[in-house]
């Protein structure tokens, strides 16, 4: 099975995004999505989840969806309450039904980073 995973960093505080909401779609079509799952960022800022291979369809596209201005508006901190990014999403294709897809993120109201 593949296994989607992320460790979200959090810029603000320097450390990792507990807590924070990240869920992966399927896109169908234009207008349609399939949700494969809905979870939320451990103590470690980690997720991590597998794929049922049936969802997991080389020629598909997938949005992992990280909920950063929720995540920052528990926040009384200057700035950060006020997030100009609602979500942070990565598109993405799983070519390989066995593969793991890691993607780290650091993020701040205003902006972030991401590797592969």
């Amino acid at each position: 099975m593949a296994t989607v995973s992320s460790h979200i960093l959090d810029s603000i505080v320097g450390g990792s995004a507990v807590g924070m909401r990240v869920v992966l779609y399927k896109l169908l079509d234009e207008n349609g999505k399939e949700k494969i799952f809905d979870v939320t960022a451990d103590g470690e800022g980690r997720v991590a989840e597998t794929v049922d291979p049936g969802k997991a369809d080389k020629s598909a596209l997938y949005e992992l969806v990280f909920h950063s201005a929720d995540y920052f508006a528990a926040y009384d901190i200057p700035g950060t309450n006020h997030s100009a990014m609602k979500t942070v999403v990565l598109r993405f294709t799983m070519a390989d039904r066995n593969k793991n897809y890691h993607m780290p993120v650091m993020l701040a109201p205003h902006s972030y980073s991401v590797c592969w």
